[in-house]
């Protein structure tokens, strides 16, 4: 197992295919962009697929969850996917997504073993689309979603990243847009993740606002708490249900005592915490020749230093030197 010391054991792997994205939302990354990972730096689709049968046979790890950057730009995700999805014990397979050139990829996706998926969606207006993700495609995403949603990948499910005086007025329009198109919406607070350093408390919209927000228009009733398990998301019943609503309060609600994730980046690092500040490099290693079950020990290792919390509400907090988009969701 990937036990740390404070009895967690990791069993959900997220692996990022790619720092590059399509977007260059404001809350990630600066207009110009970033400088992308050199392409030998990058793990091989291979090479991507044996440390995930390492994970899966070897140390427990039950869930895959492929991310960027932008998973849909990785050349090789289908065959990677597919190849996941042959290994034993199988795991559940999800990705998150922007969903620009979904819809070509949904069906496609699914066929190769996908089992679904999360898209990032922060506004329904295209003029704030515009200013956040500094493109002009909204029409791309919501067609994304849709062609998700025909695929069979569901339950398909709706990131929202609120800022104030961009789209923090949008609550109730997009919780109506996702109970009437039957998408699971999660609001996520604001982390201190971007590669401009520029996040500011003051600026984040909290889960506590957020779900005042929703109250004055529905009726929220917690989901059954013991049902939650290590899903970062309180979940909330609307009106009633079947529709469900989460709200992730990563700084205001940190939930690092049930966490049960590890994370690979694209060039073959582990990171114990999405916020560590040390990484612990696989791909060295594999390349040298080491055999599975070095690979492994090295992993438990990297895994079994993991600190109690992310840190985020201590004084000495320090923002990892990675942005969000070079780590992976």
């Amino acid at each position: 197992m990937l036990a740390d010391s404070y009895g967690r054991v990791a069993t959900d792997l997220r692996v990022s295919l790619t720092d590059r994205c399509n977007l260059r939302c404001d809350y990630c990354m600066p207009a110009e962009g970033l400088d992308w990972l050199p392409k030998p730096d990058l793990l091989s689709d291979g090479e991507v697929v044996r440390l995930i049968r390492i994970g899966v046979e070897r140390l427990g790890i039950a869930e895959v969850r492929f991310t960027g950057g932008e998973p849909l730009l990785r050349r090789g995700l289908l065959d990677i996917v597919a190849r996941t999805a042959e290994l034993r014990p199988r795991p559940e397979i999800s990705l998150t997504t922007n969903a620009i050139g979904l819809h070509r990829l949904a069906a496609p996706l699914h066929t190769a073993g996908l089992d679904r998926l999360n898209v990032s969606l922060d506004t329904l207006r295209p003029e704030t689309f515009r200013d956040l993700a500094r493109r002009d495609r909204l029409a791309d995403v919501l067609a994304g979603l849709a062609a998700a949603a025909a695929a069979g990948l569901g339950p398909v499910k709706v990131n929202t990243v609120l800022m104030r005086g961009k789209n923090d007025d949008e609550v109730v329009p997009l919780a109506r847009f996702c109970v009437e198109h039957g998408y699971q919406l999660r609001f996520i607070e604001q982390m201190p993740l971007d590669a401009q350093h520029g996040w500011r408390r003051a600026n984040m919209v909290t889960a506590d606002e957020i779900l005042a927000a929703l109250s004055e228009e529905f009726t929220l009733t917690p989901d059954d708490p013991a049902a939650r398990g290590s899903a970062p998301a309180e979940a909330f019943l609307v009106n009633g249900g079947p529709a469900r609503i989460g709200v992730i309060g990563s700084v205001t609600r940190p939930f690092c005592g049930s966490c049960d994730r590890v994370r690979l980046t694209a060039d073959g690092q582990v990171r114990n915490c999405l916020f560590a500040t040390t990484e612990s490099d696989l791909r060295g290693p594999l390349r040298a020749g080491a055999s599975d079950a070095t690979l492994a020990a090295l992993w438990r290792r990297a895994v079994a230093s993991k600190l109690p919390g992310h840190g985020i509400n201590d004084p000495g907090f320090l923002q990892p030197a990675r942005p969000m988009s070079a780590i992976g969701g």
